[in-house]
């Protein structure tokens, strides 16, 4: 698929949930309230045509998941659970592009709300892969004792 194709917008807007969530002492033993917003893209969902939800990202089951990754999603920073949740559209759900914005409201008693923004695509996650296996082969080869070499070059001294 190529990244400029049209899709399809399935969205979430406004989703409440209570987590434990943050870095800073006062935040790891009360759960705060973190809204969510999130948008799912398919290529053309087939659903325009078939009329069948499954044929197309149900909202009510992503709403579900959302409500049990507040419950246990082991994570400290906003970063971290907007990436399981684009991961979860991505993978579980089949979307080729999300975006996920998750805020803390009145974080702050002078800012109206603090947060994080992601976007990604399903390509993403190949690149992601490729680079994990490159990455263990090179960990495999160096706890083998061997250690990778470049290719020697045409203009390397000899």
């Amino acid at each position: 698929m190529r990244d400029t194709a049209p899709l399809d917008l399935i969205f979430i807007e406004g989703y409440h949930g209570e987590t434990v969530i943050g870095i800073h002492p006062s935040e790891l033993h009360l759960p705060q309230t973190l809204v969510i917003d999130l948008t799912a893209g398919l290529p053309r969902a087939l659903a325009c045509d078939s009329d069948q939800i499954g044929d197309t990202i149900d909202y009510s089951v992503v709403r579900e998941r959302l409500d049990a990754l507040m419950l246990d999603h082991g994570v400290q920073l906003l970063e971290a659970l907007a990436e399981r949740i684009a991961r979860l559209l991505l993978i579980d759900f089949r979307a080729a592009w999300v975006r996920v914005r998750i805020v803390k409201p009145r974080k702050f008693d002078n800012v109206q709300a603090v947060g994080v923004m992601i976007e990604r695509r399903r390509s993403d996650l190949r690149d992601a892969r490729q680079h994990s296996a490159r990455s263990a082969q090179v960990f495999n080869l160096l706890a083998s004792g061997l250690v990778p070499q470049r290719e020697p070059q045409p203009d390397d001294a000899h």
